[in-house]
């Protein structure tokens, strides 16, 4: 099976049934808990050269090092480890990493509030989650602004309501009229309340990183999280080659609950690492191995997620770029290297520079997921609403980008070769010259046997015009995330609970000012 079985949702793998009815599978919240691969990972690089990249790694951490800042209980663990520490750099003999990355899971399973919606990361799973991390939010109606904490649930609702996604995910927007020091604390309360699937919590300082925890230890109970993984946390390295404390201090925070770490480096090609795709590569797999390392030194055995997110720049103006050619490929690699270490991966994502949910956006996206889902990524942050450089969140993106998630769903099941699809009775009923449309075999599989968008216009160019209106998919997808706001109905939360997690807030941020920086 590609799919992974959920007997408590009222659904298959495809929305049917007229397209009227297609349009309103979209609203509800239905599908699959993740993915099951039913295809082989691109695998592009030959044994000599994925060790000419290890070796290159290898000699990245022993011979040049990284920094360790503001974190000296960090620089402890890796003096006890037996690393080489000159103050805040640490070098690292070849192998010593990755003896230490044998205590990591190679899969594990992250729980959610509704147990029909708990992932299975790593292995031939696939998680589908929202984009992370944008300041701004735009629509067809409004234009481009700054998040708000309404824009923030509204985006949680609406990945509640896709069943082609997976995940509550984390950041979605910045929500920028809650106050940074209070802010993390709405957001994951919003999460809990609005979603019942996994989400991610804070990561900005590390007593952040513990209310989340806190908070999912309310939901689920603190001895069950000690034992299970009920929330991730998303870190970054300050690519070259720097771990800053406000990272460290919060990935040894999640670790050291049992709780996964993702390990990030964002690697700007010409900027924050070499111009050349090996060497970015090679920096990139330095830095993921020694943050993954350090969740095992905080807590052997704590689950972890191998992240990596390459980009390219404009060398004429310095920007960054994104949906380029060369990351995707890049990927390719990262996944095998990923695999070679037995650890989960989060790589690519819908990624694109557009400015507008149109033809650029949906071209450099489905560049850059194409290489997340060939790469054999695992947990793939960044599915749906990536617009600007990820500096804006888009509404009609978020619901375009929710539908090519349906058809990689199909694309991932691969192709399923048994006596009903190869369809013999269906070439003896209906013989040479005739046609299949009526045929028994046609009417048993027609329901399930293509995918079909909820999106896309398939009709003759008469009827788009003359009923349709003529609309591109961008207003398709204004329509439908309107409808689909209007319809959400919030999974139910038990009242006690809710209450705990709305006292635990009061305590927090009674008598604390506003900080907005």
């Amino acid at each position: 099976m590609a799919l992974a079985e959920d007997t408590t949702l009222d659904t298959g793998r495809r929305a049917r049934g007229g397209r009227s009815n297609r349009r309103d599978a979209s609203t509800k919240p239905l599908g699959v808990p993740y993915i099951r691969r039913n295809i082989p990972t691109y695998d592009i690089l030959s044994e000599e050269n994925l060790l000419k990249i290890e070796r290159t790694a290898d000699r990245i951490l022993s011979e040049v090092g990284i920094e360790f800042r503001d974190d000296p209980e960090a620089i402890e663990l890796w003096k006890k480890a037996g690393a080489k520490v000159d103050g805040l750099l640490v070098k690292f003999e070849p192998g010593m990493l990755n003896e230490i990355l044998k205590s990591a899971p190679a899969s594990f399973t992250q729980h959610a509030r509704n147990p029909a919606r708990s992932v299975e990361i790593g292995g031939s799973n696939v998680v589908f989650s929202p984009a992370y991390g944008s300041p701004f939010v735009m629509d067809l109606d409004k234009g481009r602004r700054y998040g708000t904490i309404e824009d923030f649930r509204n985006f949680i609702k609406l990945a509640q309501s896709s069943p082609w996604l997976h995940h509550s995910g984390g950041t979605i927007c910045e929500p920028v009229d809650v106050a940074v020091n209070k802010r993390h604390l709405h957001m994951v309360y919003s999460h809990i309340k609005y979603s019942d699937r996994a989400f991610m919590g804070s990561i900005t300082a590390e007593e952040r990183a513990d209310d989340s925890i806190d908070m999912a230890r309310i939901l689920f109970g603190t001895d069950f999280v000690d034992r299970n993984c009920v929330i991730l946390g998303n870190v970054n390295v300050n690519s070259p080659l720097v771990w800053d404390g406000t990272m460290t201090k919060s990935l040894r925070a999640y670790a050291r609950a049992n709780q996964a770490a993702v390990i990030v480096p964002f690697i700007l090609g010409g900027a924050m690492g070499p111009v050349t795709n090996a060497g970015a590569i090679a920096q990139s797999f330095a830095e993921t191995m020694a943050g993954c390392a350090l969740t095992q030194l905080e807590r052997k055995g704590a689950p972890v997620i191998f992240g990596n997110f390459l980009s390219s720049m404009s060398l004429r103006s310095g920007s960054p770029t994104f949906g380029t050619p060369e990351p995707a490929i890049g990927s390719m690699v990262i996944g095998q290297l990923a695999r070679r270490l037995k650890l989960p991966l989060r790589c690519a994502g819908n990624f694109s520079n557009s400015k507008l949910p149109d033809g650029q956006a949906m071209q450099e996206g489905l560049m850059s997921m194409l290489s997340a889902v060939h790469c054999g990524a695992n947990f793939i942050l960044h599915s749906a609403g990536f617009l600007d450089g990820l500096l804006a969140m888009s509404y009609e993106k978020f619901v375009m980008d929710a539908d090519l998630c349906g058809a990689l769903h199909s694309y991932l099941a691969g192709v399923v070769v048994d006596d009903n699809t190869l369809a013999m009775d269906a070439f003896l009923q209906v013989g040479p010259g005739s046609h299949f449309l009526g045929c028994d075999h046609t009417m048993r599989n027609y329901t399930s046997a293509f995918w079909d968008s909820t999106l896309s216009d398939n009709e003759p160019f008469e009827k788009w015009s003359e009923e349709g209106g003529s609309t591109d998919i961008a207003t398709r997808a204004n329509r439908q995330w309107k409808k689909t706001l209007a319809e959400y109905e919030a999974p139910p939360l038990d009242v006690a609970t809710d209450d705990a997690l709305k006292d635990f807030i009061e305590r927090k941020t009674r008598d604390i000012p506003d900080a907005w920086y």
